[in-house]
Order: C-alpha cells, then sequence, then structure tokens
C-alpha cells in the first residue's frame, strides 16, 4: 500500500522552481519555441511574427503542469502558437493566459483549446473576456471526452483527457490550412464530440513535494481515473492484459453508461494510447496489441493509430485509450505536418538546419501584442482612500485571515486528498503569504480597491481553480462595495454577487458540495435580516458564521456534482469538502476580527 506521507524521490531543484525549470528546460531543447519574458511559463513559436503576417487563425492552451509534453511540446508548425503552463496541477494564471493570446493576436482571431476542468474553464474564460475588452478576436472549444463517468445528473461533466491533444493537432493543422476561425471551431467542436477515453492505472502519482495522490494495494487496479493525480471512479483486481483492455473498450462502448462512445462494425477510427509516465514500454507495447487485436475483432478500422507519452501524470504508471472517428477532415488534420516535438508521430523539426541550444538568453523573446490594447494589471493600486477607516478595519481582518489559513494548511490539504490532488491547503496558504507581505499597502486603497489588489493577486499565486473562483468572487463583490462601502447592506449585496459570478463561471450552484455552499448558508442570514430591516450586528454576523460552519461540516454527507470530487467514487469521500471548510476557517476569521 502507497504511503502518502513519504515524498519521493525526484530530480528536481526546488518545489518552487521546478516548473519555471522545466519550461527553461523544454526551450533550451527546441529551437522552435521562445519563451516570454516576464512570463516564464508562457511559450510561443519562435516564428510567431512570421505567422502572424500570413493573418492565419492562432492556437492557444495550456494547464496544469506535470502533464508534460503538454503545452510547451506542443507548440510549433501544425500544433499551437503558445502554451501556458500552470503549477503542478494547477491551471495557469489569467494574466499568463491573456499575455499568450496578446502575443499571438491576429486579425483572423486566437482559438483557444480548453479542457473540461472547473479551473481552466474559469481561468481561460477570464483571460477570453479579458481579451475581447481589448478588441481582440476569440473562441473557445472544451474538450470533454471522459468515458469514465456513469452519473446522469448534474456533474462538472466529462473530463478532457488525452483527446485534448488530438484538438491540439486539429486546430494547429486546419488554422495551418487557412481556415477561419468559426470554421475550426465548427470543426473541432463537432470532432470532440466524436470522440472518448478511459484510462486506467497501477499506481498513484508523486506530485514534487508531496507523497502519493492515493492509495492503491498492489493488486488492485484503478479504473476510469484522470490526469491529476485523482482516484477513479472505481477498482478492480489486477488481470492479464487482454482482459483489462477489454474491459476498458466495453465500459467505453457500452450504451447504458451516460458518457459512452458509440462504435459499430465498419467504423472508421483513429485510436490514442497514452503513456501516463510510468509505464514501461514493454507492458505499454502489450497494451497497445491487446488494444489492436480487440478492436479488429470487433470488425473496427483501424486507419490511424498514435502511442506515446502524449498527456502524462508525473510518474504515474497506468495509461489512456483514446477512440475517435474519422471523417475527410480529421484524417487531414492528422496526417498534417508538424515540427512539435510532443507529438510523437511527427517527432522531427521540419526545419533541418536547426540546433540545440545552451540557454544563453536566446530562448526568451519581447512578445508584443500588436492588436487592441494592452492593460497590465498592477497587484497594488496607489490611490489615496476616503474611507481609510474602512480600509484599516478591512487590513486588520485580512491579517487573521490569512494566518489562519496559513495555520490550516496541513487540515485543508488532508481534507482535498481523498477527492482531489491533496493541495487545497497549500494553495490558499500561498495565497495568504503573498497577501500578507503587502497588507500594509491596502490602507491607501478605497475598499473596492483592496478586493480588485485582492482579486488579482489570489490569481496570480493560488492559481488553479482556487484562484479563479477566488478572483471571481472578490471581483464581484468589488462592483457592488464601490458604491458605498459604509453600509453593511452593500456588503452583504457584494457577497450575493461575488457567488453569483463563481456560480456562473464554475458551474457549481448550491447544494453541489463545494465553496459555495456555506457562502449560501451564510448569505441567507444575512439577506433575512436586511429583509426585515434589521442592523448587522457581531452577533448576527456570527450566527451566519455558525450556519456557514454547520454547513462546510454537512457537504461529507453530499453527492459532488461539481468540481474534481464528482468525478471520484462516492465511497472514498467521506470527509468534508475542503473548500469549504476554508470558507467557514475565513469567515470566522473575519467575525473574530469585528
Amino acid at each position: 500500500m502507497a504511503d502518502k506521507r513519504k515524498t519521493k524521490k525526484q530530480l528536481i531543484n526546488a518545489v518552487d522552481d521546478c516548473v519555471d525549470e522545466m519550461m527553461e528546460g523544454a526551450a533550451a531543447m527546441n529551437p522552435n519555441i521562445k519563451i516570454i519574458k516576464g512570463h516564464p511559463r508562457v511559450a510561443i513559436r519562435a516564428d510567431i511574427e512570421e505567422y502572424k503576417a500570413s493573418d492565419k487563425v492562432t492556437v492557444v492552451s495550456g494547464g496544469g503542469s506535470g502533464h508534460e509534453p503538454l503545452s510547451a511540446g506542443y507548440i510549433g508548425q501544425g500544433m499551437l502558437s503558445a502554451g501556458v503552463a500552470g503549477s503542478v496541477f494547477a491551471s495557469p494564471p489569467p494574466r499568463d493566459i491573456l499575455a499568450a493570446i496578446q502575443a499571438c493576436a491576429t486579425p483572423a482571431g486566437t482559438l483557444l483549446v480548453v479542457a473540461n476542468y472547473t479551473g481552466d474553464r474559469l481561468v481561460f474564460g477570464i483571460a477570453a473576456e479579458r481579451a475581447r475588452a481589448e478588441g481582440l478576436r476569440v473562441a473557445t472549444v472544451t474538450v470533454a471526452e471522459d468515458c469514465a463517468l456513469t452519473s446522469t445528473d448534474k456533474t462538472a461533466g466529462r473530463r478532457g483527457l488525452c483527446g485534448y491533444i488530438v484538438m491540439y493537432k486539429m486546430a494547429g493543422a486546419l488554422a495551418e490550412e487557412g481556415r477561419s476561425l468559426d470554421e475550426i471551431l465548427e470543426i473541432t467542436t463537432r470532432a470532440a464530440k466524436c470522440m472518448g477515453t478511459m484510462g486506467v492505472s497501477l499506481s498513484a502519482c508523486h506530485v514534487p513535494g508531496e507523497g502519493a495522490s492515493f492509495q492503491i494495494a498492489d493488486d488492485e487496479l484503478e479504473v476510469g481515473l484522470g490526469v491529476h493525480g485523482e482516484a477513479g471512479v472505481r477498482r478492480m483486481k489486477m488481470a492479464p492484459a487482454d482482459d483489462v483492455m477489454k474491459m476498458m473498450i466495453d465500459h467505453m462502448t457500452n450504451p447504458s453508461t451516460s458518457s459512452h462512445i458509440d462504435v459499430k462494425e465498419g467504423d472508421r477510427v483513429a485510436i490514442m494510447l497514452n503513456n501516463l509516465g510510468g509505464t514501461s514500454i514493454l507492458e505499454f507495447l502489450i497494451m497497445i496489441r491487446a488494444a489492436v487485436n480487440y478492436l479488429e475483432s470487433k470488425g473496427i478500422v483501424l486507419e490511424r493509430l498514435m502511442a506515446g507519452h502524449f498527456m502524462t501524470s508525473l510518474d504515474m504508471a497506468g495509461l489512456q485509450l483514446c477512440i475517435m472517428h474519422l471523417d475527410d477532415d480529421r484524417r487531414r488534420a492528422l496526417d498534417a505536418e508538424t515540427n512539435a516535438v510532443g507529438w510523437q508521430r511527427y517527432n522531427i523539426p521540419l526545419n533541418v538546419d536547426a540546433t540545440y541550444k545552451r540557454l544563453d538568453g536566446k530562448h526568451l523573446t519581447d512578445a508584443i501584442c500588436t492588436m487592441g490594447k494592452s492593460q497590465p494589471q498592477a497587484e497594488i493600486v496607489e490611490r489615496k482612500s476616503s474611507n481609510s477607516y474602512i480600509s484599516k478595519i478591512l487590513v486588520t481582518i485580512l491579517r487573521s485571515i490569512c494566518e489562519k489559513l496559513i495555520s490550516a494548511k496541513e487540515e485543508l490539504n488532508t481534507l482535498d486528498t481523498s477527492a482531489g490532488d491533496g493541495d487545497c491547503g497549500s494553495t490558499l496558504a500561498a495565497g495568504a503569504q503573498r497577501i500578507l507581505s503587502c497588507v500594509d499597502e491596502f490602507t491607501s486603497q478605497q475598499p473596492h480597491e483592496i478586493l480588485d489588489s485582492l482579486a488579482v493577486i489570489v490569481e496570480n499565486t493560488m492559481g488553479g481553480a482556487s484562484g479563479g473562483l477566488y478572483s471571481l468572487l472578490l471581483t464581484g463583490a468589488s462592483g457592488e462595495v464601490r458604491r458605498n462601502p459604509d453600509t453593511a447592506s452593500v456588503w452583504v449585496k457584494g457577497l450575493e454577487s461575488g457567488i453569483s459570478a463563481v456560480s456562473k463561471y464554475g458551474g457549481a450552484q448550491r447544494g453541489d458540495r463545494t465553496m459555495l455552499d456555506p457562502l449560501f448558508s451564510a448569505l441567507d442570514i444575512l439577506q433575512d435580516e436586511i429583509k426585515h430591516g434589521r442592523e448587522i450586528t457581531k452577533d448576527i454576523f456570527d450566527r451566519a458564521v455558525q450556519a456557514a460552519e454547520n454547513t462546510a461540516t454537512m457537504t461529507k454527507d453530499m453527492e459532488a456534482h461539481a468540481g474534481r470530487a464528482s468525478y471520484v467514487n462516492r465511497a472514498l469521500i467521506t470527509l468534508p469538502d475542503p473548500g469549504a471548510q476554508a470558507v467557514a476557517i475565513w469567515l470566522r476569521a473575519i467575525h473574530r476580527s469585528l
């Protein structure tokens, strides 16, 4: 049985630097990409200016690190124009995504390829809205081809797995052909609905500085897992390779499951077998054989087969099988040339004169946006506040919140282990530490400016879904507080607006077992008092916090309908939701500061 508490030996220098150094390594080995100065986790085509001059659509994507060669490995002719890396298993911040969009902007527009995870949808959505506000043309295709889920109720939806990489290839090839943004969006959206993926694993993965992402016995196999180290939908006893592959394909094509893919005799398909990182080549080739034999025995015509490390999960021993129906557009896109090093069917650069290079600074580029107006965001807005009393109260409250979240780091990480990737506490603590480092500067700001500054800070330092969700919460509240921060009713209205923004972009609602549940409970108490004309006193706020705390505890018995917990076997979820518990913690910190 894997020990979650024991960290694994890894060839890194420091946990905090591993993503940036990984990106530098990717640039060192690949002459076809450059890293944008000031954005060490954003890589673009080395020939981006020449490509933009052709007035073709550009393609931007990205996601958490730990899935290499995603996404830097897929930048190049015929695939991505730019790729953005987040921290390990965490979505990249919107500001980095926006920088990639700006660097690739053309009149033809930019297509964002997004995996169907709450965090990715949030941060790419925020960046897309900001790009549109600058006059840039942006469209989004969301990939959600997971075939493991069997529930028919409302969940966070099918996940984007290795089929995500197939969309890179299709979008990039169509863009090189000179297709319009609308055409590429229509073709890729249709293709995303004609594919399905299933994954199995023999082991957990090890996030740098952390232990195993889940526990699994030596004689067990995890079925239907994602790529973030989270557990799958069920477990089975180990079986021969042929039987495991048969189980995968039978599940994927079972019409009684809500996420199946329809495949019948005579269908012409492409398949991708994706090594999750730690599967030996011997085992991987045996599984490729098993897939080919079983699909052909069912009369399915395999026109294309792609196999390799396309979208890994660090060192996880396991694999994914993706099946996609073919038509002329898809077939031609898969066959098109690319010099992206991660696409393992065509892994030789088209430019035969390209050479490897040392990191002498030539891997950096001053990429600029040539369309629209770029509006860099500063974390701290220097402006004298006319509500200095309220601002000083907010600073006191913020110190209390940050200290409590930092001290709750391990508690929240433990809660996040069963249904997430075990980093909820670390993510919130990172944001809290950054806020504490500059909290004194907030006294010179208006209250709504403090909220705006906090939104940028958490977005930049927390990353992933948490950073996006809290950024939306704070931004939504800021719009209301801007009117009159002196009245409690405005702050309550701000809370309501923030909750609405989180629900709109995150997709969660009351009762979905998320951070919103305790917020809704607190809001109910506060709104009821205002409705009856009563003043919001400290005692009333205490009642609101108690309601939030009770609801946070009750999430352990709720069905998860949003976030990563919705993908995990319900039997494995026995603890309260970590995001909900974090809300209860910081609401209590606010009460104690009043």
